[in-house]
């Protein structure tokens, strides 16, 4: 019986259902987290074989000694993971702390979480890149945007999603964040007229996706965040044959290996000097985790299947033993509170209550990239998935 370390296996809220499918494996499946025992939901205590409890997940020191203390009781471990974005550093620490080989180790780190490092393997991949300038001075700055042109687009150089994330339009703009922004290192680039575009997928020990599927983000969360927006994605009925090809590209020439990843990418809305034309899909971001949220139960609803165990058979047998049923759109939408919006909750219920799959309010902690009240739906069209948007997004006059 394998040994599996989950951290954090109670938030998101929807992970527990990783637990749960290693369990039906076999796994023997120990949790490390910081909410109190009691509070755990039924469905995750009955996934989880020990749970300890740390008072803090930030406190390196205090999940190292309960690593230590699983291995002196359960014995050596064989897979640590998160699934997170926030925890991915931490996860390849205590790899490399206690030589569980099945991940990323401290070494990785750069190329999977620097965003300018990340470009050198894009472009061994064939995949262009946004030109870019670590973020120095003023003069530094204003001769890169001299090259480039306004608007550019900083964040911080190793992120976790949107957050930090400005567009700026201005040297005016460029002066106000070079005198309030964290004392991190930034990225700047040049900005990309486009949507995002993702491939998300499992892949095995030898490199090759055993599921595959991606989404479309219409308004980019940079915006969503940026300006209180509400969050619009949809994951789509058929993945397209560029953005396949890129990711399994971006796949090899990162060495992924025994990951759920979400590899993001621009596709070009128009003809873009030095990026190509409109329709190409050239390079954003590698995520070395399932993209966030309510995405892997969408992709589930989208596919006719169910991630969460092809992940857990990833890890115990180096394959998937489910199947993937008719496939549809998923549509995600998180509206804002206090927006004029025209159909009120129980009108947007009478008329799609038989596509609705979730209906949830989303954490606080979430709704700054996800918005408020949460609806996800799926349609086997995408005209009925676009009304849905107009329902959904339309504003009283």
């Amino acid at each position: 019986m394998k040994n599996v370390i989950f951290i954090s296996p109670n938030f998101p809220t929807n992970y527990w259902q990783f637990c749960r499918e290693l369990k039906n494996n076999g796994m023997n499946v120990l949790g490390i987290g910081d909410q109190p025992y009691d509070e755990l939901t039924a469905d995750l205590k009955n996934s989880l074989s020990e749970y300890y409890k740390v008072p803090n997940l930030k406190d390196y020191d205090a999940v190292y000694r309960a690593v230590a203390f699983l291995i002196y009781k359960h014995g050596p471990i064989d897979w640590l993971e998160s699934n997170n974005e926030y925890w991915l550093e931490r996860d390849a620490a205590l790899r490399t702390a206690f030589h569980i080989t099945s991940g990323f180790q401290t070494e990785d780190i750069p190329r999977i979480k620097y965003k300018s490092r990340m470009k050198e393997y894009y472009q061994a991949a064939g995949i262009p890149t946004a030109r870019y300038h670590l973020v120095d001075g003023l003069t530094g700055c204003m001769d890169f945007i001299k090259e480039v042109g306004w608007p550019v687009v900083v964040k911080p150089d190793n992120g976790v999603g949107a957050s930090d994330t400005h567009k700026l339009s201005n040297e005016e703009e460029l002066k106000n964040f070079l005198e309030t922004k964290y004392d991190v290192t930034y990225i700047m680039e040049e900005f990309i007229h486009a949507e995002v575009n993702s491939y998300d997928a499992i892949i095995d020990s030898h490199g090759e996706p055993i599921f595959e599927t991606g989404n479309v983000t219409p308004v980019s969360v940079m915006d969503v965040v940026n300006e209180n927006d509400n969050c619009i994605y949809y994951i789509v009925k058929d993945l397209p044959d560029d953005t396949r090809k890129a990711g399994r590209a971006t796949v090899k020439s990162f060495g992924v290996k025994s990951r759920f990843v979400h590899f993001e990418f621009f596709r070009l809305t128009e003809d873009q000097e030095g990026m190509g034309k409109k329709g190409d899909v050239v390079a954003l971001e590698v995520n070395m985790r399932p993209c966030g949220g309510f995405s892997p139960d969408m992709m589930d609803f989208a596919n006719s299947t169910n991630v969460y165990k092809i992940w857990a058979d990833m890890i115990a047998f180096d394959r998937s033993t489910m199947e993937t049923g008719s496939h549809c759109f998923c549509a995600y939408a998180g509206r804002r509170d206090g927006k004029p919006f025209v159909h009120d909750h129980a009108a947007i219920m009478e008329k799609y209550g038989k596509q609705m799959k979730m209906v949830e309010r989303i954490p606080d902690v979430l709704a700054d990239a996800m918005g408020n009240q949460m609806y996800v739906a799926v349609f086997p069209t995408r005209e009925e998935m676009d009304e849905f948007y107009r329902d959904i997004l339309l504003y009283k006059e």
